[in-house]
């Protein structure tokens, strides 16, 4: 009778956890020390990444460092340390998890050239991501989408992909498949007033309802930059549906939204 009721007590836990992947984007991750453990250690799904191309490799920071400092570098800082977690995690970033890990690289002052040298950085890790090969989709455990200053013609070009594209909402309707283009990321103020504090009005409600059901219908994930960062917005948005839900306080975020049964939207 004890073993039944403890294999039910190891059950109750496993589901539990199970439902503790954080709807949450980490923004500007490479902020927080460890860079990239912080929100994963928050179970937190997406984290993001500033890159800049100084002479021929990518360097993280937001603003353009006056020099290159190697333990900088987008792999030293992201996609080593996934690609290690992952192969001592049987293949997953969370072992309770099967869908993807989005990593999200916003080129600074991109040009064709960095694209190169991120597909070339991205080639030895090829086995951990998500993958379009000939038109077919092979999900791996991290899915990389680039924004800001992106080459998107070079993306559309290249085969096999190994990167994606971060639209935004005027992308929406262009026949952009949610393959290519799996998020939609925008900049909060250009469609909302609301300040997260107390109850956002029934006006802004509903124009957040149909930003999320304007994504969505495309099969996509909605993500809006310099929203309100504080428990009352995070709580307002994921019951609206935001997929994505910014943050620069992962660990907050995490413990806060932990606290929500059947945290997973995904």
């Amino acid at each position: 009778m004890r073993f039944q009721l403890l294999l039910c007590f190891v059950f109750i836990a496993i589901c539990g956890n199970a439902q503790q992947i954080i709807p949450g984007h980490s923004h500007n991750d490479y902020l927080n020390k460890p860079a990239l453990f912080e929100a994963i250690d928050a179970r937190l799904i997406s984290v993001e990444a500033d890159v800049h191309f100084m002479k021929g490799d990518l360097y993280v920071a937001h603003v353009r460092p006056l020099g290159r400092n190697k333990k900088r570098s987008l792999e030293k800082l992201y996609l080593k340390p996934l690609f290690e977690h992952i192969k001592n995690n049987n293949g997953k970033v969370y072992p309770d998890y099967d869908g993807p890990f989005y990593l999200m690289i916003d080129f600074k002052g991109g040009s064709v050239e960095m694209y190169e040298r991120l597909l070339e950085l991205l080639q030895p890790y090829k086995s951990m991501l998500t993958v379009m090969e000939a038109g077919v989709l092979k999900q791996g455990a991290v899915t990389v989408f680039l924004s800001g200053s992106k080459p998107t013609e070079a993306i559309l070009r290249t085969e096999p992909k190994l990167a994606f594209l971060d639209g935004r909402l005027s992308d929406v309707s262009m026949s952009f498949s949610n393959q290519i283009m799996p998020v939609i990321s925008d900049h909060y103020k250009n469609h909302l007033k609301w300040n997260g504090k107390g109850k956002i009005s029934d006006e802004e409600q509903v124009k957040l309802r149909k930003l999320v059901s304007k994504v969505h219908a495309e099969g996509k994930k909605l993500r809006l930059w310099a929203s309100p960062d504080n428990p009352n917005a995070w709580h307002t948005f994921k019951a609206i549906g935001v997929d994505l839900i910014n943050t620069d306080k992962p660990r907050k975020f995490g413990e806060e939204m932990s606290k929500d049964e059947g945290s997973t939207s995904f």
